[in-house]
């Protein structure tokens, strides 16, 4: 059955909301051929102005040509079949079909030369300005590389007048900016970018590409922050976009060259469908270049046997996919410039596939898997070190144990690289302190551990040192620990220490061994009941008195060297830890403030980072975040170089969290990226990364940088669902949640709210819950989802009735009376009635509060819904009072509206000056409600009172007022307040 016209331009208008692609191209040319069939030329123009807008935004646009041919030979024949609109759009469509044949190689020059003179005499003919014409000269001289034509065009394009025939102003601007860019003026092509990248001039596809144009010209000029966060907002802009094809290979390229081939990787996968051929021959060849590179950086770092995504019809390695993305494009390549009759398309193609990386790594923050990526075999092996050598090296590993300094692992593991295999070289201390070191150097397996510091032990014995082969055994009781055997380690460290203290007593043993043991008999109490003993009490009273015994000689023989210190630094920041644990942050800051002043004192910062990461920790759970920002800053500037990467992902993700804490934003972001930098290098993506993930975007979205946000937080929730607390699952859908209604998804963030929600309505605090429905509901509105939004607010209200929260639910029946108010059926009474329950339930609640503060909430809620109530009535109004109020129906609502916001101000004045601002609100409001009542002389007092009330006053609410407060001037009076 044939559709009606009406039902055909409602399928148009349909059809253009849906995604870019090939399904939607097919729907337009079925309508094509329906509006044919109906024989109403009116209609068929439309649905062939529909059919070429689709196939221009999509990778079909080479179909464009025919359908234009058919309007154009229309427009010739019958111009008077043509509207204003429709004469509009031929000239306006004219444009793509001359650049589109630019587009497309095996379209002569010629041809495209012909097209643009037809183009330009029809553009005179309409009385159109030459700039869209000199525009498209450009394009034709820019990529025929006859740069003095170029240069005189776009000269001209620029000083000829804009009219209705310009492209758009963003469109023009990213255009002017990518020839300035290739003409090695990055800077000014940055500044001509600015205005679309501020968001002053967009269109459907800006600041889109402009957003990808501008990655790597940023880069280039050390502007990597920029770089970083034009990345995050551009991709998830285009990420869905059919026709952005050429600028998924913008992001692609800029991963590429910025460390991050992991990430392009993912991009890759998430857009294997443009692989495909298609009718832009163009965009494919900008698309397969940057996979060229890409494929090329990951074959240079050793994975080219590496499985990675490329066209359908095959499984690809990253060589296989270098050199077929490779030969693919410089085939495109040379077409064009066969074409073109010069060498311009595969010249900036080889550049751009052959280019080196412009930094080493630039974090961006979201998740990507880690490329595993293979260490170089060494050229030769080392020339094995003369015994001076072997003996020097061991020489310094002890001066440097005796005297600590920060270089005393790599002294030891140099010895122990000269030394192996040529163990009968050493003498017996030497060769048990080899052994010792190498056992230190397994701790990944314990058990190989304990045998390791049993054999360096009986070297020790062999050697004349009881001191130094008790602490080997020590070091095996501590391993056998953490191996899970607890009561052997136990009964094991206890024997070292006693011997110790005995060879200590003889002067055969020195005070910071038996410092050390006593430290290790603490660490294997712990980990014994860390692994929850039978007797947990039990187990914690002798980790104590340990820790006693540990803490009292360390404080006794502290003269004794620097080590000691150390020592008991140790066993003061294992205090501090058990504090932590046991809720008493205080003390454990204590504790932990006290081992930062030890290793200080002793000049041995460098020694123990940890406990200025335990004194960061318990500062901020003390709610001291200006302590915690220090002490982890400090850390990370003593721990550099020698923390692991998961280690200093954990500082740096705390650092994160105490500088969000204290409001310093733009750096919190910084430690952030670090953090899930470095947790990614350790292997720990899934976990560490996703905590600092989350910090990374809930900084972000306080900064209101909500694109970045948004696609920081949508790569953490996949991880954080796997392994985390329902709260960071809760907070990641919250805030990404209030970052997609700030970028106008609603619909897309009432799923989240409510996803979120369902996990809140489990627990036993159902505030969150409360909150959560309520915004959902407020975003179901806002995408016209009314009957959702209806479902959701009831769900909020109830809630927010079961915890006694007059406050909230009085602000739900409002919300839900103005939805209510857009229904057609009975809308607007059922939205007084609501906004009446708002009313009486706001006052009850008020009469029957126990306490000031509660009283002034409510009373500025009740004066909100009297406020509320007088603007819904006169949204609700269809007329304005005046001569044409039939019966004075309008007028009698405005009247009752005043009536409304009169109390309004009278209940704010209640409240007195805390209440102020929103009683001038209110009171302007009603001074606009005299003007339309024609009470115009009632209005400019209101007006006064307003301006009298601030005077001079700074601040935005003031200057707001008094701005308002003229305008009433103006409208009641026609003059000034001055003249009045």
């Amino acid at each position: 059955m044939n559709r009606t016209a009406s039902a055909l331009r409602q399928a148009l208008q349909d059809n253009m909301n849906e995604p870019e692609g090939p399904a939607r191209n097919a729907v337009a040319e079925r309508l094509v051929d329906e509006a044919g069939q109906a024989g109403d030329t009116a209609l068929l123009l439309d649905t062939l102005f529909n059919v070429l807008s689709a196939y221009n935004f999509s990778s079909e646009s080479e179909k464009m040509f025919v359908p234009f041919a058919r309007v154009l030979r229309m427009w010739d024949e019958r111009p008077e079949d043509f509207d204003q609109y429709a004469e509009h759009r031929l000239h306006w469509m004219f444009k793509w079909v001359a650049s589109g044949m630019l587009d497309q190689p095996d379209i002569p020059l010629a041809s495209v030369e012909k097209w643009h003179a037809e183009m330009e005499h029809r553009y005179r003919i309409a009385g159109h300005s030459e700039r869209a014409v000199r525009q498209s000269e450009f394009r034709i001289a820019r990529d025929t590389s006859d740069t003095a034509r170029a240069e005189r065009a776009f000269a001209a394009w620029l000083a000829a007048d804009r009219d209705r025939m310009s492209d758009c102003h963003a469109c023009e601007l990213h255009t002017q900016g990518d020839w300035l860019n290739r003409r090695g003026r990055p800077e000014e092509a940055l500044e001509t970018w600015r205005p679309v990248l501020a968001g002053e001039h967009t269109c459907a596809h800006e600041p889109h590409v402009v957003l990808a144009a501008s990655l790597l010209p940023l880069v280039r000029l050390g502007r990597t922050d920029e770089a970083r966060a034009h990345h995050l907002r551009g991709y998830r802009m285009i990420r869905d976009m059919e026709s952005m094809r050429a600028t998924v290979g913008d992001h692609i390229e800029f991963c590429a060259l910025t460390g991050n081939e992991a990430r392009a990787l993912e991009i890759l996968a998430e857009h294997t469908g443009h692989f495909a051929p298609s009718g832009d021959p163009l965009s494919l060849l900008e698309f397969l270049a940057p996979v060229a590179l890409l494929a090329r950086r990951l074959t240079e770092l050793g994975l080219g046997e590496r499985r990675v995504p490329g066209p359908a019809g095959r499984e690809w390695t990253a060589a296989g996919l270098s050199a077929h993305a490779r030969a693919e494009a410089l085939e495109l390549a040379g077409r064009f410039d066969r074409r073109n009759g010069s060498t311009v398309v595969g010249d900036r193609v080889r550049a751009r596939m052959d280019a080196a990386p412009l930094v080493e790594r630039l974090p961006l923050g979201v998740r990507a898997e880690r490329l595993s990526v293979p260490r170089p075999a060494p050229a030769a092996p080392p020339a094995p070190a003369s015994p001076d050598a072997v003996r020097e090296l061991l020489a310094t590993a002890r001066r440097l144990t005796e005297d600590p300094a920060p270089g005393v692992r790599a002294a030891w593991e140099a010895f122990a690289r000269a030394a192996h295999g040529r163990e009968d070289e050493l003498d017996p201390l030497g060769r048990a302190e080899l052994a010792d070191h190498e056992a230190m150097e397994g701790v990944a397996e314990p058990e190989k551990c304990v045998e390791g510091f049993r054999s360096a032990a009986l070297l020790y014995e062999d050697a004349g040192h009881p001191a130094q082969a008790a602490l080997a055994r020590a070091r095996a009781a501590l391993a056998l620990s953490f191996a899970g055997r607890a009561a052997e380690a136990v009964a094991s460290v206890e024997v070292e220490c006693a011997l110790l203290r005995g060879l200590h007593a003889e002067g055969r043993a020195e005070p910071r061994s038996v410092a050390t043991a006593l430290l290790y008999r603490c660490r294997v109490l712990r980990n014994g009941y860390d692994d929850g003993p039978d007797d947990a009490a039990d187990a914690l009273a002798a980790l104590e008195a340990a820790l006693d015994e540990a803490a009292a000689f360390g404080e006794e023989h502290r003269a004794a060297g620097r080590m000691v210190s150390g020592r008991l630094a140790d066993v003061l920041r294992l205090r501090g830890e058990l504090a932590l644990e046991a809720g008493d942050p205080a003390r454990a800051a204590g504790w932990f403030g006290r081992a930062v002043e030890l290793t200080d004192a002793a000049d041995l910062a460098w020694y123990a980072p940890e406990a200025r990461v335990g004194l960061a920790r318990a500062a901020m759970a003390c709610g001291d975040p200006e302590t915690a920002v220090k002490a982890a800053r400090s850390a990370l500037e003593h721990g550099a170089g020698s923390m692991e990467d998961a280690h200093a992902a954990q500082v740096h993700v705390l650092l994160s969290e105490a500088l969000t804490a204290t409001g310093r934003l733009g750096p919190a972001v910084e430690h952030a990226l670090e953090a899930a930098h470095w947790a990614d290098q350790a292997g720990e993506s899934a976990s560490l990364g996703a905590w600092a993930r989350l910090t990374l975007g809930g900084a972000l979205h306080r900064l209101g940088r909500a694109d970045e946000a948004a696609s920081v937080l949508e790569t953490a929730l996949p991880d954080l669902e796997q392994g985390h607390g329902e709260g960071q699952v809760v907070q990641a859908r919250w805030w990404l949640g209030e970052c997609l209604a700030a970028l106008g998804d609603h619909r897309e963030a009432a799923g989240q709210f409510l996803r979120a929600a369902s996990v809140a309505q489990h627990w036993e605090d159902q505030r969150d819950h409360a909150v959560l429905a309520h915004m959902a509901a407020d975003c179901l509105g806002r995408a016209g989802r009314d009957d959702e939004a209806e479902r959701a607010y009831e769900r909020s209200e109830a809630l927010w009735r079961g915890l006694d929260r007059p406050e909230a639910y009085v602000r739900v029946l409002r919300a839900r009376a103005w939805l209510a108010a857009r229904r057609e059926d009975g809308g607007p009474a059922r939205a007084r009635e609501l906004m009446a329950e708002a009313e009486r339930a706001c006052a009850a609640a008020l009469a029957a509060a126990g306490d000031d503060e509660a009283r002034e909430l409510l009373r500025g809620e009740l004066a909100g819904t009297h406020r509320q109530t007088g603007e819904l009535i006169v949204r609700c109004c269809e007329d304005v009072p005046g001569d044409d109020d039939e019966g004075g129906a309008a007028r009698e609502a405005y009247e009752e509206a005043l009536a409304h916001l009169e109390r309004a101000v009278a209940v704010f004045a209640e409240g007195g000056s805390a209440l102020r601002d929103q009683r001038t609100g209110a009171e302007l409001a009603a001074a606009w409600l005299e003007v339309d009542l024609g009470r115009n002389a009632a209005a400019t007092a209101r007006a006064r009172a307003v301006l009298a009330e601030y005077g001079d006053a700074p601040g935005d609410v003031a200057r707001a007022r008094r701005g308002e407060a003229e305008n009433v001037f103006v409208y009641a009076t026609r003059e000034s307040p001055s003249g009045d």
